[in-house]
């Protein structure tokens, strides 16, 4: 689709690495000093005047969380949440097999319960399981299942009074099932906001099999034993690197790339990736059999071209947008980057544009060896968590669908613990569309130029302002972060 333009990025790559400077572009740090200004701190203790005093426990919530890892980790944020508002027992939640993830993982297998339960002792009662003479009563006959078709999508506080502290009185328990994106980020009291970050960023420890992995991983994509700071020591705890120095002449940067380009996001989005007539019958093939609910919603409404939904900023970014965006941005043909994420659509030949402009790309799967990844193969959500990791403890994150939960989750995490240090790139899909519609004419400069002040634009240092914006994403508020003068 962009020939012309790779051509001329493979010629700037090439002439950068005749002339071999070194590496001093911009973007493998934040240009803000005021970013490092901000603090963790939701693990805090609440003022006096901020906690309330609750009177016995009204009882018991059972959460199953669907979807991925990712989305099952806002599940339980939003779980521990609403067990605070509504002063019940959190029961440590359990996770739902999906056929779309594949993965029977439960809690435990992912998070350390021990560390979950002790982190927020002082805030809610967690128990393992319920108490033997609940476990018998008929939650569905007794009117205590709520799905997602009984609470609408970003409930407010209020209506989980209304709604559910009714049920729980009653029956003493409510199990929510398939509970995802079911709490309101606004209005909500400071508390539970205090408590969804707490919980996210202090209570949710990963296993120490992932841990233990996931350092191995982080050093054979550095190529050193050296730690750098607050981030390993929040991801790795004891599986931190120990060294304190880096190797004499070390080049330890490394850029993690999540592509979306997953054939269920590229079929979801209804866009054209220049694949013909054989794409179009494979994609659509592929819908009717996973997004049924889709193609009758699409009957019912205005059709809308592939060009149109390309220059709305609708279409996931191809390997070969990804990277021209990198070119344009003056990251150099030896950057050493981790691809993150499941099977790109369209495999290896896909892929070939971008390997050949960068092709020091590695991945789990070929980091790690056969026994290595064992404990991990066809476990998604513990592969993820690698994921996860990886990207999380790269010098730059950069990716290509900011509505992605592991994107999203990752960028937040970068933000409070990177003290200032722990750029995201976030490319605008709208922007990028219409700078990718001249690609006949364009010259190379104009589009370095056009791609920078794209990215420049979006590197202010983000505060989270009130509305759905995301405290995961953006956790820099008083409920979150605190700012140092």
């Amino acid at each position: 689709m962009y020939d012309r333009l790779l051509t001329l990025a493979a010629t700037s790559l090439a002439e950068q690495a005749e002339v071999n400077k070194k590496d001093e572009l911009r973007l493998w740090e934040e240009p803000y000093s005021t970013a490092s200004k901000w603090k963790p701190c939701a693990d805090r203790e609440s003022p006096k005047d901020v906690r309330t005093v609750k009177q016995g426990k009204t009882g018991y919530i059972l959460v199953s969380a669907n979807g991925g890892l990712n989305q099952q980790r806002v599940a339980v944020c939003n779980a521990v949440a609403v067990a605070s508002l509504l002063n019940a027992t959190l029961v440590i939640p359990k996770f739902l097999y999906s056929t779309v993830w594949k993965d029977p993982s439960q809690f435990e297998e992912i998070y350390q319960v021990e560390h979950f339960m002790q982190t927020l002792k002082e805030d809610i009662d967690i128990v393992k399981d319920l108490p033997s003479h609940l476990k018998l009563l008929d939650l569905e006959t007794a009117g205590a299942l709520v799905t997602d078709a009984d609470l609408k999508k970003e409930a407010t506080p209020d209506e989980y009074i209304k709604t559910i502290l009714p049920l729980i009185l009653r029956n003493r328990v409510v199990h929510f099932l398939g509970f995802g994106n079911r709490l309101a980020f606004d209005p909500l009291p400071f508390e539970l906001q205090r408590l969804r970050c707490k919980c996210n960023f202090h209570a949710l420890k990963f296993v120490h099999r992932i841990q233990e992995t996931a350092s191995l991983l982080v050093r054979r994509i550095r190529k050193h034993n050296a730690s750098k700071g607050t981030l390993d020591k929040e991801l790795l705890e004891k599986f931190t690197p120990k060294n304190k120095v880096l190797p004499t002449g070390s080049s330890s940067k490394f850029l993690a790339l999540h592509l979306r380009f997953e054939i269920d996001m590229v079929a979801y989005s209804m866009c054209e990736f220049g694949g013909g007539e054989r794409e179009t019958k494979e994609l659509q093939s592929y819908r009717e059999a996973h997004f049924p609910l889709l193609l009758e919603r699409l009957k019912k409404s205005r059709t809308i071209s592939p060009e149109e939904l390309r220059s709305e900023g609708r279409c996931p970014l191809t390997p070969e947008e990804a990277a021209l965006v990198l070119a344009g941005l003056g990251f150099k043909f030896e950057t050493r980057i981790y691809l993150a994420g499941s099977s790109i659509y369209g495999g290896e030949s896909r892929m070939k544009p971008l390997r050949s402009l960068y092709p020091n790309i590695v991945t789990k799967e070929n980091l790690l060896t056969h026994s290595e990844l064992a404990p991990f193969r066809n476990y998604s959500s513990r592969l993820a968590a690698l994921d996860f990791i990886a990207c999380a403890a790269a010098d730059v994150f950069a990716i290509t669908d900011s509505g992605s939960q592991l994107s999203s989750l990752v960028s937040g995490f970068r933000t409070y613990y990177g003290d200032g240090h722990a750029p995201t790139l976030r490319p605008s899909k709208k922007r990028l569309a219409a700078i990718l519609l001249e690609n006949k004419t364009i010259s190379w400069q104009s589009f370095k130029e056009r791609i920078g002040q794209m990215i420049d634009e979006d590197q202010t240092v983000h505060l989270r302002g009130p509305g759905r914006t995301s405290i995961y994403r953006h956790p820099k508020c008083k409920e979150c972060m605190c700012q140092l003068e």
